[in-house]
């Protein structure tokens, strides 16, 4: 099918209504898109702000159909979507990503055989569906890390271990389903590095970011990244773009990374749309991910981000709305936090806050990156965020 510049006017949509759906709607309608979203919430976040909503679950042959009638272009805006719902829009309209490429990122051990064959190094992993597979697994992995290859994201579907009897009743508590057991590095801190990538090859970065974790959970990311030097830098750019360009991938792509004790890189994974790590590009670059998102989709020209602020970005979850110990909700002080100059507050329209899930962010940007990270330092503090 024919892969034209698709202009604004036309209707983009995309697949799953969570907040990564909603900011690529307010993108894509603020360069003159219509939009729809299928998703099954009627109160998803992206679905209440977007001109259609087709409320069906991924696979409802009504609902893509629906969508193939109403777009002139389809995304995903979650790795979980399943990529058939995309193969089977892709006969009537561009889908970007590809259902193949996404099929690659659904699957860790798929995953991990791509960046091989990519020459990125992983970390040493074994995959383990069998009870033969398991018993066979060397003890160079231990202690490791035992991750299903699908539907793990956020730290769900991870379970450490150190002894290989850890490892057996980590495998019985994931119910015996596909695992890739990796071993665990002596690990300094993660980066990411979010690509964008038109059908016609060419690819623009994002620089490294230095994203902390916890629980399991992005909780900050900081551009530009600290510790990372030249070399460190260009090693990540160019084995994500190296990773993009072998998927033959159209669309945003995010591909994270360990760095070691010893300064050496490794990939851990990567997700086939905008990711958590980049949602600073809206306040501190002249093009956001998100906008990169729907130019990948439309065919339109793709140019370099341009850092014009240092930054940092904070993940605000649900645990804010509640005081330590009580079930009892109360609204986190938004006014204390948006007086401190360089502050900028994105909620996402969750109609309920819950401990754990991310409700929004907030971007911190500055002059200089000490003083960005100063005042985000205090608008933890009003908030009620760990110190980082």
């Amino acid at each position: 099918m024919s892969h034209g510049v698709i202009l604004p006017g036309a209707t983009l949509g995309v697949l799953g209504g969570g907040q990564l759906g909603r900011m690529f709607v307010q993108a894509a309608q603020a360069m003159g898109y219509a939009t729809a979203v299928l998703d099954a919430d009627p109160t998803s976040p992206a679905g209440l702000v977007s001109h259609h909503h087709v409320q069906t679950g991924y696979l409802d042959a009504e609902g893509l159909a629906r969508m193939a009638q109403l777009c002139d272009a389809v995304t995903t805006e979650f790795e979980n979507v399943p990529a058939q719902a995309l193969d089977t829009l892709a006969a009537s309209v561009p889908v970007a990503p590809a259902g193949a490429a996404v099929a690659v990122c659904q699957d860790r051990a798929r995953e991990k055989a791509h960046f091989n064959g990519c020459g990125v190094p992983c970390a040493p992993h074994a995959l383990i569906e069998t009870a033969d597979q398991l018993a066979a697994v060397g003890d160079d992995l231990l202690p490791g890390i035992l991750k299903t290859t699908r539907l793990g994201y956020d730290g769900k579907g991870q379970i450490r271990v150190k002894t290989r009897a850890e490892l057996v009743a980590a495998w019985d508590e994931l119910q015996q389903v596909s695992c890739v057991l990796e071993k665990m590095l002596p690990l300094a801190f993660e980066v990411s590095v979010i690509v964008a990538r038109a059908r016609s090859g060419q690819i623009v970065t994002f620089p490294v970011q230095r994203n902390l974790h916890r629980d399991g959970i992005l909780a900050v990311t900081t551009v530009p990244a600290p510790g990372v030097n030249a070399a460190l830098e260009a090693q990540a750019v160019e084995s994500a773009r190296k990773i993009a360009a072998s998927l033959s991938y159209v669309g945003v792509l995010c591909v994270e990374f360990f760095v070691l004790q010893d300064g050496s890189l490794v990939a851990n994974e990567m997700a086939p749309r905008p990711h958590n790590s980049g949602h600073h590009t809206i306040d501190a670059f002249d093009v956001s991910q998100f906008e990169l998102q729907v130019r990948t989709m439309a065919n339109l020209p793709l140019v370099e981000p341009v850092l014009h602020s240092p930054c940092l970005m904070v993940n605000l979850l649900g645990d804010l709305w509640f005081d330590a110990g009580s079930d009892a909700q109360r609204e986190p002080d938004w006014a204390g936090v948006l007086a401190l100059s360089g502050t900028h507050l994105h909620l996402y329209g969750k109609t309920e806050a819950r401990r754990a899930r991310k409700m929004g962010h907030l971007t911190v940007t500055g002059a200089t990156a000490d003083a960005a990270h100063q005042t985000a330092l205090k608008a933890a503090a009003i908030l009620g965020i760990e110190p980082f």
